[in-house]
């Protein structure tokens, strides 16, 4: 997770930690995190402040104690939404190009780029927006019952 996640410019301890909190049941401390991945305190706790920045993880403190518990939301979304963010950035540069570059192949390439840059913020805003119509990726995932490994999901 933490290679997956460098991949979109996030650092690899912090996509180490939401991989962690991505599969545990329950809240964790951060003592158990930095001792189960094998990474400082430090790094740990800069990794959780990054994830609460962007939706991805919840901070929850515990009454008359200094101990935090953290847990993975459902917020990919918002990591999501950035990356459209970025691309709609970058369409918009390109556009912006458009006239700098004289009829030919080096238009036709802007072009393509252009276009494919836009099928992804169309396609990942409707996925979004069908997900969140669903009422999928807007919080903590509910308890699932227990069952045998053929049980169905609610969810398709």
């Amino acid at each position: 997770m933490g290679d997956l996640l460098a991949s979109w410019n996030l650092p690899h301890a912090t996509g180490r930690v939401y991989g962690l909190l991505l599969i545990r049941e329950e809240p964790v401390s951060l003592d158990a995190i930095a001792a189960e991945l094998e990474l400082s305190k430090g790094a740990v706790s800069t990794a959780v402040r990054q994830l609460d920045s962007w939706g991805l993880a919840r901070v929850i403190p515990q009454p008359g104690s200094r101990r935090l518990l953290i847990e993975a939301t459902a917020g990919i979304e918002s990591l999501l939404e950035a990356s459209h963010a970025r691309a709609r950035i970058l369409i918009a540069a390109l556009r912006d190009g458009e006239d700098l570059v004289n009829p030919g192949p080096a238009q036709d390439r802007l072009h393509d780029v252009i276009a494919l840059f836009a099928g992804y913020v169309d396609v990942g805003s409707q996925m979004l927006s069908s997900c969140r119509r669903q009422g999928r990726g807007s919080g903590p995932r509910e308890a699932r019952p227990a069952g045998g490994a053929g049980e169905q999901s609610s969810h398709p």
